[in-house]
């Protein structure tokens, strides 16, 4: 995979809620798409698109691409069941501060901390969602030595 993406409302405030609520870094430079050669990539029309780049915390491989076209289409936030993409999940070394600075950060609760693993080894995760109403699972993973210290 290379990247995902996510068409923003506002891409520099969804840009800055990956950063502070996940850790996510600048990849390169916010660029603005548009012209002949845009649009017949995309078959839209006239595009112009503002393009933001970020990179997962310490990661260089698959990025998250933000875009905001000046002529988007509104809808409603996407249901947890509805078909097509459904979320995107991370793994993360803290659940609860991270659930937190997503709270902090305009994001919100989708459902509840769970527990698939077990009370020895215990896999948590919770679904979210961004400011824009975009669904991301969180997962804690432990393995038993972690456990053991809990």
């Amino acid at each position: 995979m290379l990247h995902v993406s996510l068409t923003a409302r506002d891409a520099d405030a969804l840009s800055s809620f990956y950063r502070v609520a996940l850790g996510f870094a600048e990849r390169r430079p916010p660029k603005r798409l548009h012209g002949e050669t845009v649009s017949r990539g995309n078959g839209l029309p006239n595009s112009d698109i503002y393009t933001i780049w970020l990179n997962q915390p310490d990661q260089q491989g698959p990025f998250l691409e933000i875009m905001e076209y000046t002529e988007a289409v509104e809808r409603p936030p996407p249901a947890v069941n509805e078909l097509g993409f459904a979320h995107l999940a991370f793994d993360v070394g803290d659940l609860q501060a991270t659930i937190e600075k997503v709270l902090q950060s305009g994001g919100s609760m989708q459902g509840e901390v769970i527990n698939f693993g077990t009370q020895q080894q215990p896999y948590f995760v919770v679904y979210v969602r961004d400011p824009e109403g975009n669904i991301l699972e969180l997962e804690q993973r432990f393995n038993a030595e972690e456990a053991d210290m809990r």
